[in-house]
């Protein structure tokens, strides 16, 4: 099957109509790449996001994520989440955990790697105690040209929602590099209710976010991006940020 089928069948569920609430993940606005980081090193990602219209209007999500390379193929990571919202300048959001493998890249016919994130969020921000998160990531290039697409499903182990099974929150990046150190993108991000049971199509969210990633030297690099929604639900306009740093080894 064509790179580009496989990604339009991982998506599919995004077109279907039909009922659950849906929440996309405002702390970390990022489509996952096959690479870990690799044994021995730490990386060290900061991640900005401001809501400029929607939902949460008005609030900035500061999330700080320290990554370390365990083996060739298996890194772990751990994120501190703060948030500003009106009247409350900065506060803790939550906490999370997240072990990641890889697959060598000639075991397949693309790259593939794979994300569990356990999630402790406050209760101004999210309504159950603990979420899980389970994330594959593909990936294919095509010369200047990267594909990833992060098919993305989540629950609550824990809280008011624990018994209504998975969310479908997919993800995708398009990216052409144009020089060694940039390269442009237009990602995709969507949230559309439970897999078993979609949310009607207005209640659903499909985000757009042009942007680009300037590498500054091979371990620095700095991703930006504007948000807009297709649809009303959600937040429907987003600035997002990160900047990473890997260090060691």
């Amino acid at each position: 099957m064509r790179p580009y089928l496989i990604a339009l069948a991982l998506l599919g569920p995004v077109l279907a109509p039909a009922s659950s609430a849906s929440a996309q993940d405002p702390f970390e606005i990022q489509v996952y790449l096959y690479q870990t980081v690799p044994k021995g090193r730490l990386n060290l990602e900061t991640h900005l996001n401001t809501v400029t219209k929607g939902e949460q209007k008005d609030q900035a999500h500061l999330t700080f994520e320290f990554t370390q390379g365990i083996t060739d193929y298996f890194e772990l990571a751990g994120y501190v989440v703060t948030a500003s919202r009106p009247g409350v300048s900065g506060e803790l959001a939550g906490w999370r955990v997240r072990p990641r493998f890889r697959i060598p890249e000639d075991k397949l016919p693309f790259k593939f790697s794979l994300a569990t994130e356990m999630a402790f969020p406050k209760a101004v921000y999210e309504p159950n105690d603990v979420t899980l998160e389970v994330r594959p990531i593909f990936e294919w290039e095509f010369g200047s040209l990267l594909l990833a697409v992060n098919p993305t499903v989540g629950r609550a182990l824990r809280g008011p929602d624990a018994a209504e099974g998975w969310d479908f929150e997919p993800g995708l990046h398009l990216g052409h590099r144009t020089t060694p150190k940039l390269e442009l993108s237009i990602e995709y991000y969507g949230a559309t209710g439970l897999v078993h049971d979609p949310l009607p199509s207005a209640q659903q969210v499909h985000q757009f976010f042009p942007g680009f990633d300037y590498r500054f030297s091979p371990d620095i690099i700095l991703n930006m991006g504007v948000g807009f929604g297709a649809t009303d639900a959600g937040n429907t306009g987003v600035l997002k940020m990160r900047f990473g740093w890997m260090f060691g080894g």
